[in-house]
């Protein structure tokens, strides 16, 4: 097939925002916003509610819309709609992260190195995996708890 003048090289794709549909949008602004640190940068409120935003931290980026349950155009999900769907994103230090968020009360798992990166893994109130990577020479399968701290005790 021919490439189109619209894809390959002519076409510049600045980023991808994945688009997640939330059961509950305050919830997912707690997590994200109170929990993970994401600063919303753009919304969309319909008669006096909040239906839709997006979310950035750093360079990354993702919009949450509620939606209607009842009218035209109301949009329903099973119980699982984050099933399936991972978020990775990659920062410089994903240990730090899991301190600062843990401090914060999240949910994350224990930094552990996986593909040449340390991985912490949370998951947000719609079931949607967020993983948080960076990378790091140390053996895979090494969990940070195993690391001293510089005052000998555990990391974790």
């Amino acid at each position: 097939m021919e490439p189109s003048s619209q894809t390959g090289s002519a076409l510049e794709v600045a980023e991808v925002v994945p688009f997640l549909a939330v059961a509950d949008l305050r919830a997912s602004l707690a997590f994200y916003v109170d929990g993970l640190g994401f600063a919303m940068e753009n919304q969309w409120v319909d008669d006096g509610v909040l239906r839709w935003c997006q979310l950035r931290l750093g360079s990354a980026a993702v919009m949450l819309q509620q939606f209607r349950t009842s009218g035209p155009d109301a949009r329903s999900f099973g119980p699982r709609k984050g099933e399936g769907v991972a978020l990775c994103f990659f920062c410089s230090d994903a240990v730090a992260f899991y301190r600062s968020v843990r401090g914060r009360g999240i949910a994350a798992s224990e930094p552990q190195v996986g593909n040449r990166l340390w991985v912490t893994e949370l998951t947000d109130p719609d079931g949607y995996q967020v993983l948080f990577e960076s990378p790091t020479d140390l053996p895979e399968e090494t969990r940070l708890s195993e690391l001293p701290a510089a005052d000998g005790a555990p990391r974790a």
